[in-house]
């Protein structure tokens, strides 16, 4: 498949600039949905124990993407609960910014209280910006762990993972990819832990995820919450034995096999196509947002730069006509996220023509209103 087959399978509404928040489900998501639903639906016999193959489909394909081992990568419903059996699994101190998506601060302050054996570190970034060289400064002999987000959820900066562990050493580097994974050719190998979900650039719905850990991840956390299905054994009555040796130690139950199955078919249509071909699509989209933007002065907070932005543009107008840019484009259909005075447009391979065409007649209502 290249990359025009992978831009049909986008069905969305003209309009559509939110990816951010949610991607709409892909076609081969849907139709792998339908597929699974319908088997469930009829329990034809013999058909359910086809649905337990979907979980190593979902690692196999992760596998390939994330490049690490499939039995070192574990099914999780969402981003935020692999965090949360990453951060609940350390001892020491984690380095990580206050500003990251609620999800990494909350999940280390939350272990904090509870256990008392992680110790949040707060960064103090580069005006927003978790950079290598601010993490270099800060490091000290406590810290036993750096967490980062792959792509900043309100700057749409797009952070230097190779960096970060040449200056980190053999701490463990943790990162949430949800915002990116996909679409971003990052040096995934170079994380400890990879905690992701499918509900955003991949477009494979909510309730998707997982948690991939390396040698040393898995070697150094404890599997706090570990379930009835994170054992060695298949059938555990009468006796608690200890987690697994693997990254099923931290499962707490049975994943769902339908959402498995519509991420993997979302993953595995993006490793047919290559992240890099998807990339590029994105980046030359994100310049003609940037373009747009430049024409009307429409300030743009986020980065020009290729090396650091991915699908994310940043718009920062003046705080007085913060709610008229919105209006413009609400008015216009077009779909972004307004918060703390700025507004966010999420571009993926799929934006098309029409799309762009809507964002410009909402930025000429917009300069038109605003030099009144």
């Amino acid at each position: 498949m290249g990359i025009d087959g992978y831009i049909a399978g986008f069905n969305e509404e003209p309009g559509y600039l939110d990816y951010g928040r949610v991607g709409p489900i892909a076609t081969a998501a849907a139709e792998e949905s339908l597929a699974w639903t319908q088997v469930l639906e009829r329990a034809r016999h013999g058909s359910l124990d086809v649905l337990r193959e979907q979980d190593e489909r979902l690692r196999a394909a992760a596998s390939a993407l994330v490049g690490v081992p499939a039995e070192q990568i574990v099914a999780q419903p969402n981003t935020s609960q692999g965090l949360m059996h990453a951060m609940f699994g350390l001892t020491g101190g984690v380095l990580l910014s206050a500003g990251e998506f609620p999800s990494l601060p909350i999940a280390a302050v939350r272990a904090h209280e509870a256990l008392h054996a992680v110790q949040p570190l707060w960064l103090e970034t580069d005006h927003g910006k978790v950079t290598p060289a601010r993490i270099r400064e800060q490091l000290d002999a406590s810290t036993v762990a750096v967490a980062v987000s792959l792509v900043d959820s309100r700057t749409g900066y797009l952070c230097d993972l190779e960096g970060i562990r040449q200056v980190i050493g053999d701490r463990l580097l943790i990162v949430d990819a949800i915002q990116g994974f996909g679409v971003v050719d990052a040096p995934f190998e170079l994380a400890d832990v990879v905690a992701t979900g499918g509900q955003k650039w991949c477009r494979a719905g909510w309730g998707t995820g997982f948690l991939a850990l390396s040698e040393r991840a898995l070697d150094r956390l404890t599997p706090v919450f570990s379930g009835y299905t994170g054992t060695e054994e298949d059938e555990v009555w009468g006796e608690v034995p200890p987690p697994a040796s693997s990254a099923r130690a931290f499962r707490v139950t049975n994943p769902d096999p339908i959402a498995e199955a519509r991420f993997a078919a979302a993953l595995e249509e993006i490793a047919r196509v290559g992240v890099e071909p998807i990339n590029r699509a994105i980046a030359g989209r994100v310049s003609e947002v940037v373009e747009l933007a430049d024409e009307f002065a429409v300030a743009v907070a986020s980065s020009r730069d290729e090396q650091e932005r991915a699908g994310i543009v940043v718009l920062e107008p003046p705080a007085e006509q913060v709610t008229l840019l919105g209006a413009s484009l609400h008015n216009h259909g077009v779909t972004a996220t307004t918060r703390l005075g700025r507004v966010r447009l999420s571009v993926h391979a799929g934006t098309g023509a029409d799309t762009l065409g809507m964002l410009r007649d909402a930025f000429v209502s917009y300069s038109t209103a605003a030099s009144y």
